[in-house]
């Protein structure tokens, strides 16, 4: 048979792996976000030292979109970045929730970033205190966008690949089939039923934040 036959079995096998849950394991994609940050947690505590580099990857691009929100750049940028995740290095004890570091990180990036602005200007606080509630909007965008990241990673492989590689890295569909060695009509039916899954994951969320 032809590439449509696997990906129907495919499908079907993809959605069943998207929507079903372990007894006893979370089950929306902000809940298991919530635990493997704790797992990621308990192990930079326990002293593993593979958990700290983890800790940097899973949230470089959240401090640095916040930083970038701020209006810092370049070395400003990489100044903030440096000094949260020393700070998350030094004060990692401190957190009482242990599902709860990425609201953590993202409070001291914004107060790293409020100290960044005011050294550079050296200006009275008040002014760019009063521009803080206008990031709010930037950070919700950035919180959705961390929120669309972590139901990808909900995906099924075949899927969250063909999404990936589309969508975030910008690929077209010629070097995608170079890449994963099929044909452009998998790879537009892997996307199609990507977002469907992708959209249900994220209604999940919301329905059970409302």
């Amino acid at each position: 048979m032809g590439s449509s036959g696997r990906e129907g079995s495919e499908t079907a096998g993809g959605g069943a792996a998207a929507t079903a849950a372990a007894p006893g394991m979370a089950t929306t994609v902000e809940d298991r976000a919530r635990e493997l940050d704790a797992q990621l947690v308990r192990r930079c505590r326990a002293g593993d030292l593979s958990a700290w580099p983890e800790l940097v990857q899973r949230f470089s691009g959240y401090v640095h979109a916040i930083a970038v929100g701020f209006g810092l750049s370049g070395d400003r940028a990489e100044d903030v970045f440096q000094e949260v995740f020393m700070r998350v290095f030094t004060r990692l004890d401190s957190l009482r929730d242990e599902g709860a570091l990425r609201p953590w990180i993202a409070q001291m990036t914004r107060r790293a970033a409020i100290d960044r602005l005011r050294a550079d200007t050296r200006e009275s606080p008040s002014p760019i205190d009063a521009e803080v509630p206008q990031d709010d909007a930037r950070l919700e965008r950035i919180e959705t966008a961390m929120a669309v990241r972590r139901a990808l990673e909900e995906l099924p492989d075949p899927f969250a690949e063909v999404l990936r590689r589309f969508f975030l890295e910008d690929q077209s569909y010629r070097a995608i089939g170079e890449a994963l060695g099929m044909p452009a009509g998998t790879i537009a039916s892997r996307i199609s039923r990507g977002l469907t899954m992708l959209r249900e994951l994220l209604e999940e969320d919301a329905a059970t934040a409302r």
